[in-house]
């Protein structure tokens, strides 16, 4: 399998793991306050990094790279996981995973703020023609799912845009498990004692699906899935992997109704499907990166 096949592979198998995000958020945000589930799943997800790169015994991040993981630490550790759960507490899943459609977008921006990309002008067309689809949907609902949920939505996606370019550029010559490991490593020190100082005084009322959404958006959501995201944006190019994006609505919509048994209408169904032809345009219409991806396995390692 060669280099770009091989990225789409390990960006679909990404994405597959992200959709089950939203709906287990919105699962522990029943039993889990969202700010301690934010601090919670990261610094669980930090613990596990410590271990994963003691025992690969990896070096630390050279002085370059700091700033940059703590951008991918900013969107994809704090800003999207704490935004999402904020909006989950006044919007349903089904309902969130419609603004999943702008990721697209926001990921090439900041791919060609961050990583060098320059998609042609027809790119843009179709990702705006798609961001309309979801203003336009949000607005035909006269906002009135929550207009403080599809702004916190909004947010979260900007945020994670920023953190998934970020990501992706710096797994080019960190490698994509050492990204996400490190940025969750460099949180750790304010997001366990946060965890402490919000843990709940009574369990009671938590019941088994809220710690198995815990335990999801932690060992899932915040460590694996991007393992397996940022070495397929890294490996196939962070406009063009990014495109796989538009299958989480997809997936997602299966398991809000099979998990949560949430109602999800044909506008629903029928924005995302536009989206996603609108954005399969944007794929056709992007033009080359400005520099190859190399292969983020064969990186410096204090092993080899």
């Amino acid at each position: 399998m060669n280099k770009t096949m091989n990225g789409w592979a390990s960006g679909l198998l990404g994405i597959i793991i992200f959709s089950g995000s939203l709906p287990a958020t919105r699962v522990a945000v029943q039993g889990f306050d969202p700010v301690f589930l934010t601090v919670a799943r990261a610094a669980i997800a930090g613990i596990l990094a410590i271990l994963l790169l003691t025992a690969f015994r990896e070096r630390r991040p050279e002085r370059r790279d700091i700033a940059g993981l703590f951008i991918v630490a900013s969107g994809v550790v704090v800003g999207f996981p704490l935004l999402t759960a904020l909006a989950l507490e006044h919007v349903t899943s089904a309902h969130s995973i419609v603004f999943i459609g702008l990721l697209p977008l926001a990921t090439a921006i900041f791919g060609v703020a961050r990583g060098g990309e320059r998609p042609r002008p027809a790119f843009w067309l179709f990702s705006v023609m798609g961001s309309a689809l979801v203003v336009g949907y949000a607005t035909s609902q006269g906002m009135a799912a929550s207009p403080r949920g599809d702004l916190l939505m909004l947010g979260a996606i900007v945020v994670c845009g920023l953190g998934y370019a970020e990501g992706a550029s710096l797994s080019r010559r960190m490698g994509g498990w050492q990204v996400i490991s490190w940025a969750l490593v460099l949180s750790l020190p304010v997001m366990l004692p946060l965890a402490l100082l919000t843990l709940p005084a009574h369990f009671e009322h938590v019941n088994a699906p809220a710690w198995v959404g815990l335990g999801y958006v932690s060992v899932f959501s915040m460590l694996v899935g991007f393992v397996f995201w940022y070495r397929g944006l890294a490996l196939g190019g962070t406009a063009t992997v990014g495109q796989l994006q538009l299958l989480q609505p997809f997936f997602g919509f299966a398991l809000a109704a099979v998990l949560l048994h949430e109602p999800v209408t044909a506008g629903m169904m029928a924005v995302t499907a536009a989206i996603i032809l609108c954005v399969a345009g944007a794929k056709l219409s992007a033009g080359r990166k400005t520099a190859q991806a190399k292969d983020p396995t064969a990186r410096r390692s204090s092993t080899s």
